[in-house]
């Protein structure tokens, strides 16, 4: 298979099948061919990363991703997405691992941000405990020059009894718990734009769309980059490169 990319996903498997659904819905087919070539590592058993961050007794998920990395490379895909925010703790040196592109999504979320809300200095962000406490979203939200707000603990109560007891441990989604974060964000913190900065929150704004409030969903985004970078390596490959080099800078 040529002109193909790599999924690392399984992180967790609910919101990497919630990627895979946006991503085949988006793209304009009318036969089996204009589908994207892909292949999905759902690698389910990989350590919790929130467990690992808050407690580095916990085991480590960097060696299994690595590994994921490596063997993904040597069949040379153009590009390689990852599908978990917490996940981008270990960026830098998974990228160093490997020639072949990896995608950076809160990087592209919060790029896509100032494009959309080039006003607005005063961000929401709703996440794990884990992507809370590596600050990717904070120092990528410090990089446009505006402020990261978080709310207070009773949100983030609500935000992980959402995404471990709701989405992870029972498959199920709370859409009046969905909301009543965005509306707690929203009207109590004064953040006109939220972050979602967690794949189960990404999973549950797909599935719970129907409100009034305006969100940055970093899988949303990067499902659509996915499918501009994919279409660019089949059509023109100078051009796809350039693509790859403005979404890593």
């Amino acid at each position: 298979m040529k002109n193909f990319f790599t999924i690392i996903g399984g992180m967790g498997t609910m919101a990497t099948e919630s990627y895979i659904h946006l991503l085949n819905e988006r793209t304009h087919a009318h036969k089996d061919q204009d589908y994207l070539d892909y292949i999905l590592v759902n690698h389910a058993t990989i350590p919790d990363r929130t467990a690992y961050l808050l407690d580095h007794q916990q085991p480590n998920f960097f060696p299994d991703l690595l590994a994921d990395i490596k063997q993904q490379s040597l069949l040379h895909p153009n590009f390689m997405v990852m599908i978990c925010n917490t996940a981008h703790y270990f960026y830098e040196d998974l990228q160093a691992a490997t020639d072949v592109p990896l995608l950076h999504m809160p990087h592209i979320a919060i790029k896509e941000l100032a494009k959309r809300y080039p006003n607005e200095k005063r961000i929401g962000l709703i996440a794990t405990e884990g992507t809370l406490a590596d600050h990717i979203y904070d120092h990528e939200i410090a990089n446009i020059g505006a402020e990261v707000v978080t709310g207070d603990h009773h949100v983030q109560e609500l935000v992980m009894r959402l995404i471990y007891g709701c989405i992870k441990e029972k498959g199920t989604m709370n859409a009046e718990l969905y909301h009543e974060i965005l509306q707690i964000m929203h009207d109590r913190y004064g953040c006109n734009v939220i972050v979602l900065g967690c794949t189960e929150l990404s999973f549950a704004q797909a599935a719970a769309p129907d409100h009034p409030y305006h969100v940055i969903d970093a899988q949303s985004i990067i499902v659509d980059k996915s499918i501009e970078l994919a279409q660019a390596f089949r059509e023109d490959k100078a051009y796809a490169q350039k693509l790859v080099k403005e979404l890593l800078k």
